[in-house]
């Protein structure tokens, strides 16, 4: 057996045994949804970090860059960006609001913060919830699928298979605490296959072309003038408006022990993202570069799919045991990311939608919960399996839908004291419909990215809506 596959191993089975120790304290929905609300900040910004940056950063990322060069660096810092801004105007209002109303989910906070007690804006956010999360554990198996495909020779149909019975199974076992105590070691390998590949890959084509440049400044606005590059600009930039409506990422704030220590888990958070921002925009540039020069293996022509990149330089420029770390950060990638949507879905879905019906019945929350998180993994394999899209694609639909339809309403709940029941409707409406209508319009989507239109006409909508609430009161 090899030490690629050694590593990968080892690294499954540690994994495990998280999700078995954990089960042991896991109790019931508290402890699944919010780990009981008992994990210091270097657990919960680890956890947001690998949670929040999926096989997109690993593979995505990398793939992207290679076809588009510089234009990607937009995107590296609209993500730093809105990581930074989300740390600081989300996350310590988020945890203080949590306690307040002793909410276990966003959806419970927004319908008690805003005393909807018709139910509404629980359902309708357990179905954005539900049906764009879908979409982001279907990229995440996707990954997987690839990274093994390159790594191990395996069809990308049976690595998918293998990445959704590890993530389901230690998910179901330990909740939200396997899913953190996970996270941190998955965070930690990303960072180290972010930090370290391109170091060495940067070193490698230095003594081969030592006089040449890697940087092509053309391609920083995608070769565009006037509107189509400042389109492309935005297009980057708008990535970093998601980081405040991300469900499984705000769940992080509403789960740290002490909201005090926000500032601790900031730090930390923003000392990860930028090295490992730049670091996946690296692996794209340089190993475009070393497939034309033919450092790498496969001629840069017969890289069919871009998004192989990542485990194709791995297993090329690393001695075998350390490739088969770096790769397991790969699907560390998607592990920390499918985990963590598929316990906030299954959450709503127990909690927001089941919740009361569940317990005039007497059943076992915990045990409803387990078994809608092995449902939503299975229909996320399903539509990975029958999606032909890249995972960068599927990624930031997901992205744009969740990040629309909830930044916007956490961002006025917390901040405005005007916001109103029908206003959080209103956004919550117009940032999913928005999204699901203008991603499948392409002439629209060359103009502006829907990351962008979807996010600025939900606060539109909420804000007129709101203050015509208002006013309609203020007059009666």
């Amino acid at each position: 057996m090899d030490a690629i596959l050694l590593a990968f191993i080892a690294y499954l089975i540690l994994v495990l045994i998280i999700g078995l120790v954990t089960v042991r304290v896991t109790r019931n929905l508290d402890d699944f949804a919010l780990g009981g609300q008992r994990l210091g900040p270097w657990v919960i910004a680890f956890s947001e970090r690998a949670s929040g940056e999926s096989a997109w950063l690993l593979i995505g990322l990398p793939g992207a860059a290679l076809v588009s060069g510089l234009l990607e660096l937009w995107t590296v810092i609209g993500c730093v960006t809105g990581i930074i801004v989300s740390w600081i105007i989300i996350a310590k209002p988020l945890r203080l609001a949590t306690g307040e109303y002793q909410a276990l989910t966003v959806p419970e906070l927004l319908a008690r913060k805003t005393g909807d007690e018709s139910g509404v804006i629980r359902f309708l956010s357990s179905i954005i919830i539900i049906w764009f999360f879908t979409f982001y554990v279907a990229a995440q198996f996707s990954g997987a699928g690839k990274v093994l495909n390159v790594t191990f020779g395996l069809k990308e149909m049976e690595g998918m298979i293998i990445g959704a019975v590890i993530i389901v199974l230690y998910t179901m076992l330990g909740g939200f605490l396997a899913v953190a105590w996970t996270d941190l070691i998955q965070g930690i390998i990303m960072i180290g296959t972010l930090v370290i590949l391109p170091l060495v890959a940067a070193i490698e084509y230095a003594q081969l072309h030592p006089a040449q440049s890697l940087l092509d400044w053309g391609t920083l606005f995608g070769g565009k003038t006037g509107l189509g590059a400042f389109s492309g600009a935005v297009a980057g930039l708008s990535w970093g408006l998601g980081y405040m409506g991300q469900p499984h990422l705000v769940t992080r704030f509403m789960a740290i022990s002490d909201p005090d220590q926000i500032k601790i888990g900031r730090r930390i958070a923003t000392a990860w993202a930028i090295p490992a921002f730049f670091g996946a925009m690296w692996i794209g540039i340089i190993g475009g570069a070393m497939l034309q020069q033919g450092v790498l293996p496969v001629p840069a022509g017969e890289l069919t799919d871009p998004e192989k990149l990542m485990p194709l330089m791995a297993t090329t420029l690393l001695p075998a045991g350390i490739a088969g770390i770096l790769i397991s950060g790969a699907i560390a990638a998607m592990m920390s990311t499918a985990d963590s949507q598929l316990l906030v879905s299954t959450t709503v879905v127990t909690e927001d939608l089941l919740g009361n019906w569940a317990r005039k019945r007497s059943i076992n929350l915990l045990a409803l919960g387990r078994l809608f998180t092995l449902i939503v993994g299975v229909v996320g394999f399903i539509l990975a399996w029958r999606s032909t899209e890249l995972v960068f694609s599927m990624v930031s639909y997901a992205w744009s839908g969740l990040g629309a339809s909830f930044g916007p309403v956490l961002i006025a709940i917390l901040w405005w004291k005007g916001v109103t029941r029908k206003g959080v409707i209103a956004g919550l409406v117009t940032g999913s419909v928005t999204t699901i209508l203008w991603a499948n319009m392409s002439d629209l989507r060359a103009l502006m990215t829907e990351r962008l239109v979807s996010f600025v006409l939900a606060f539109l909508a909420l804000v007129v809506v709101s203050l015509w609430e208002n006013r309609q009161h203020a007059d009666s």
